[in-house]
């Protein structure tokens, strides 16, 4: 219910600026490299996203008020990542 909330909560961060959320992809319940903030595991998610650059100071303040949130970090991605993200149609599927 907590996690389900911090997504909701970026999404809610991004959305009214215009912003798209992708599919959010979850990984699940992890062990954690070493210990943060007393704990030994955690449930990562990974949530792309594409928003104006002042969304991401936004984002951060929200994340880092979130109790339920250990650790979040912010990318920008580089361009050819997101060419390689974007779905492609091949010319035989496109012609049909």
């Amino acid at each position: 219910m907590r996690r389900r909330t911090a997504v909701d909560r970026i999404a809610k961060t991004i959305a009214p600026t215009g912003g798209k959320v992708d599919p959010i992809d979850r990984w699940g319940r992890r062990r954690f490299a070493y210990e943060i903030a007393r704990q030994h595991e955690g449930y990562y998610v990974v949530v792309r996203f594409q928003a104006e650059p002042s969304v991401q100071a936004e984002l951060d303040h929200t994340l880092k008020l979130a109790d339920e949130v250990i650790r979040h970090k912010v990318l920008l991605l580089p361009d050819k990542a997101l060419e390689k993200a974007k779905p492609t149609t091949s010319p035989a599927s496109a012609e049909a």
